[in-house]
């Protein structure tokens, strides 16, 4: 699928979409769009949906009011989270490698770099999250003393770090279209979620009379 060139993997179109939606879906919890893969900028808002949903689930584990029964349905919704999240980071790299293929990239004789664009984009989620509710903290109301200039402090690590990997993700993507880099895509290979493969699971199954 060749992808039109304005949804072309771009780090500051997806880290702005990022900012834009962690913020829309804070406010507006029932505007969360169906998952959509038509273009690669679909995929990697779907993704970061997935993240969006695991930090608030994550959350709800913390609470310390959770009762025994709300933690396990909690746990089994962020299995389910986690391998949705997965999944579409894997789908990042499979549709960028389904454009790549017509240009006969990537280059096999090339470097391979350890990360793919899908795994950078994962991480570039989860910043996009920390430096909301990061923010969130700085502007708290009734926080101890120090509590702002910390978070303040903390802010601008996480800034600088979503900047030099979002120059990674698009150098990498430049040099692979150069073809003086490659990636390939990395499965993850989940096991907890497949029960022919999860001993916890199998292992209790009642054999077939």
């Amino acid at each position: 699928m060749r992808l039109p060139e304005t949804t072309i993997l771009s780090a500051r179109e997806i880290t702005a979409q990022h900012d834009r939606l962690t913020a829309l879906w804070h406010e507006q919890p029932s505007a969360l769009p169906c998952e959509s893969y038509d273009t690669f900028l679909d995929t990697v808002i779907a993704q970061h949906l997935a993240n969006f949903q695991l930090w608030h689930t994550e959350d709800d584990a913390r609470s310390p009011h959770a009762t025994d029964h709300d933690l396990a349905e909690v746990k089994r919704a962020i299995d389910r989270i986690n391998q949705r999240r997965n999944d579409l980071a894997e789908r990042c790299d499979i549709v960028l490698l389904d454009y790549l293929r017509p240009l006969d990239l990537p280059n096999p004789q090339a470097e391979l770099n350890s990360e793919s664009p899908g795994l950078v984009i994962d991480r570039l989620s989860i910043l996009a999250l920390k430096l909301f509710h990061t923010a969130e903290e700085v502007a708290r109301p009734n926080a101890p003393k120090g509590h702002a200039e910390r978070n303040r402090q903390r802010l601008q690590i996480l800034k600088d770090q979503r900047d030099d990997l979002a120059d990674c993700l698009d150098r990498l993507w430049q040099q692979t279209l150069a073809g003086t880099r490659r990636f390939k895509l990395y499965l993850q290979l989940k096991m907890y979620n497949d029960p022919a493969l999860n001993p916890v699971v199998y292992s209790q199954r009642k054999p077939p009379s």
